[in-house]
């Protein structure tokens, strides 16, 4: 075994960085997630993708709150995407959060950073500057009363359940240490691990007074913004799995159990077991959302949303007769309003009469009052259209 080291204060205390021993195993167990999740980038018209974007990134937000304890409701989130904030003190300051998380999300995947720098400690630092520039004072303060600054590495000593991490001083060698290891051009087959082990690595290092999940979390969506796209996120699994997501994370802090557990201070099977853990987690997130946009199934599902609300509803303007034309929206992409409303077959008036109903209920979208129609997916259309992406969206929230 070897000695116990009382305080981390050098980079070789949270080597090794990547596991090696167990490298072969990993990469057969991330092809799948690579192969499954460039084929989903390709099954969709680019507009109908830009849409389902926008959602993932609304559930991001809603998960990584819900990791972090603090769950907000879908429609908190909605309602705030909107400006419309609560007047519940706690229930404002959590949607301000899931905002800030959005837009920080929307920086980030605009940054001219390189694929590699996307796992640098300077994207990291940018993650956390862009979360906390968007919260007033009052909500980056934490419970202990102290002022969290944007992108400011701590400045204090602390202490995570029982985890103590590098002391301030310190901080910029282990990060120094982590970008020579982590800043390269990674290939489809190393890069789940990579990202994996670069996320319990920052968090270990924990390099900002608070903040720090949220923001490795940020750059952990940046740094496979190329794998997912934007279609799935790894977020939605680990708040799923939220206790097992902190117990394999604890799990990697572990020391070396014996000569035949790697050649670092750490653990390299319990980075391996964390790895495995992550990947597993992605291969999940990635196969869900894959059944979720099968054309076939999607078009069933909305098909049946449709009828649905023309059954609730049969004193609106909903008509069956805008089934097909809405299939091929969601299928090709955007069309003229005249291409529209010939598509359903109905008389002009009547069909311009569903076109403003599916426009007002979000199910259709268009940039102007005589712009191309695009899909739409509302959130409270989302229980139809996707089930489980959003089951809370399902549910009554409390005011």
């Amino acid at each position: 075994m070897p000695p116990t080291i009382a305080h981390y204060d050098h980079p070789a205390h949270f080597e090794p960085l990547l596991p090696q021993t167990y490298r072969s195993r990993l990469v057969e167990q991330a092809r799948p997630v690579v192969e499954a999740s460039l084929k989903l980038q390709g099954a969709l018209a680019p507009a109908t993708r830009r849409e389902l974007v926008e959602l993932v990134r609304a559930m991001n937000s809603y998960y990584s709150n819900r990791i972090e304890g603090q769950s907000t409701h879908p429609v908190h989130i909605e309602k705030a995407l909107h400006q419309n904030f609560s007047h519940t003190p706690d229930i404002a300051k959590r949607q301000r959060i899931a905002m800030a998380h959005i837009e920080a999300e929307k920086v980030l995947e605009a940054s001219p950073a390189t694929e590699s720098q996307r796992f640098s400690s300077q994207m990291l630092q940018t993650a956390h500057e862009a979360l906390y520039t968007r919260l007033d004072e009052a909500d980056r303060t934490t419970e202990e009363g102290a002022l969290v600054l944007p992108g400011a590495w701590r400045q204090k000593q602390v202490a995570v359940y029982r985890h103590e991490p590098p002391p301030p001083e310190a901080i910029a060698a282990f990060l120094q240490r982590a970008d020579a290891v982590y800043v390269q051009p990674w290939g489809w087959d190393d890069l789940l691990i990579a990202a994996a082990s670069a996320h319990h690595r920052l968090i270990w290092v924990h390099p900002f007074l608070d903040g720090n999940g949220r923001a490795c979390r940020l750059q952990l969506h940046a740094s496979l913004f190329r794998l997912t796209g934007g279609l799935w996120s790894a977020n939605r699994g680990l708040a799923r799995q939220r206790d097992t997501y902190y117990l394999r994370l604890s799990e990697a802090d572990m020391a070396r159990q014996g000569a035949l557990d790697g050649r670092g201070n750490l653990s390299e099977k319990m980075l391996y077991e964390w790895c495995r853990f992550f990947i597993a987690v992605c291969q999940d997130q990635v196969s869900f959302m894959t059944s979720m946009l099968a054309p076939d199934t999607l078009k069933k599902r909305l098909t049946a949303l449709l009828h649905l609300r023309a059954q609730e509803r049969p004193e609106s303007d909903y008509r069956r007769e805008a089934v097909l034309p809405m299939l091929h929206v969601l299928a090709t992409g955007p069309v003229s309003r005249g291409d529209f409303v010939q598509m359903t077959g109905l008389s002009p008036s009547t069909a311009r009469k569903t076109v403003s109903r599916l426009l007002s209920d979000g199910l259709l979208q268009s940039d102007s009052h005589r712009g191309e129609l695009r899909i739409g997916f509302p959130l409270d259309g989302l229980q139809v259209l996707f089930p489980d992406l959003y089951p809370e969206a399902a549910t009554r929230p409390d005011f």
